[in-house]
């Protein structure tokens, strides 16, 4: 919006609104428009993920059809960064408490 478009708004709301209830309307809109701009950051995020997690299972597809040897660096990458995240995975798993542990102080 232009400078004149935004006067014009205002007077208009200045009129119907009264000089009383002008700043609460102005905040509740402004709460409106802060919590539309997150949405769509998040839903943008999320967008975003995903096609990184589409990317990275397509790298995984052409690796396993080329027998994971001679890859393409971008793909090798992908691999990597997939073996990466399946050990911090193990690993987690590895290191929580087993039911033998936890049964010995009763």
């Amino acid at each position: 919006m232009g400078m004149w478009e935004l006067l014009v708004v205002f007077v208009v709301g200045l009129i119907v609104l009264g000089p009383e209830r002008l700043p609460v309307a102005i905040r509740t809109v402004s709460r409106w428009v802060k919590t539309a701009k997150g949405m769509a950051n998040n839903i943008s995020a999320q967008v975003n993920e995903e096609l990184r997690v589409h990317e990275l299972h397509q790298n995984l597809k052409k690796a396993e059809q080329q027998n994971m040897e001679n890859l393409p660096d971008d793909v090798k990458d992908s691999v990597n960064e997939l073996q990466k995240a399946a050990q911090s995975v193990t690993r987690s798993y590895d290191t929580s408490p087993t039911k033998d542990s936890s049964n010995k102080h009763e």
